[in-house]
């Protein structure tokens, strides 16, 4: 679950800093690479985050984005006398929506459209079988092709926390645009990583339109033609 806290140092020349946060005894050490954000991060900016802990090191926060800004409530206003003619009239009520259901139902949104994708691609694949499309083997290279792909982004998520040499993102989506989507998307979902750097998000769901557009094209493929 992120945190909040507060930019408390930031030195631009290094691209490093520090955040405060009042559930972490220690400031949190986080690089300019670690942030998301329309501008560079500066002291008193107040910004949600991941933290970990790697080692004897001190605390490290990954995935730090700007905080959203909350709404205030205003002050309760007293409503002016009722007339007694209204007293008769059934009062009016209006539906409450919290501002945190609705921001809970925005975030869960990608995740049921993620698995119904998944699930319109297995049974593609289904389907192909049935109709002899597809071979059995080349479902068991799928599965296999899947597991390299969520491993991939396990090790692309533990070079980032170690500091370490990075895979490379060009690599990541061939191993999507191959067929190894769904493992990514899982990846994405179970290890918290590359869910908030938009370029690379758009490129990956450029991948799942172009595996499900070449299944859906190689299984019509007979009637059209």
């Amino acid at each position: 679950m992120k945190k909040q806290g507060t930019v408390v140092r930031w030195d631009s020349e290094k691209a490093f800093g520090f955040i405060r946060c009042p559930d972490i005894p220690a400031d949190v050490f986080f690089h300019l690479r670690d942030y998301s954000g329309p501008a560079k991060p500066s002291e008193g900016l107040k910004v949600m985050f991941e933290d970990i802990h790697v080692g004897g090191k001190g605390p490290r926060g990954l995935s730090v984005e700007p905080a959203r800004n909350t709404i205030v409530p205003a002050a309760p206003v007293q409503p002016p006398p009722m007339p007694a003619e209204a007293a008769l009239l059934p009062p009016r009520q209006a539906p409450a929506r919290s501002r945190s259901q609705w921001q809970k139902k925005r975030e869960e949104r990608p995740l049921w459209i993620g698995l119904a994708l998944i699930g319109f691609w297995l049974l593609l694949w289904l389907v192909g079988i049935g109709m002899g499309r597809f071979p059995w083997v080349i479902l068991t290279a799928v599965v296999l092709l899947n597991l390299a792909t969520f491993y991939f982004y396990w090790r692309d998520k533990d070079a980032a926390v170690n500091d370490t040499l990075r895979v490379p993102e060009q690599q990541l989506h061939a191993l999507a645009v191959a067929g190894g989507w769904p493992g990514a998307w899982f990846a994405q979902q179970i290890l918290r990583h590359k869910t908030v750097k938009q370029p690379f998000r758009a490129v990956y769901w450029g991948t799942v339109a172009v595996n499900i557009g070449a299944l859906l094209g190689w299984l019509l493929w007979p009637s059209l033609r």
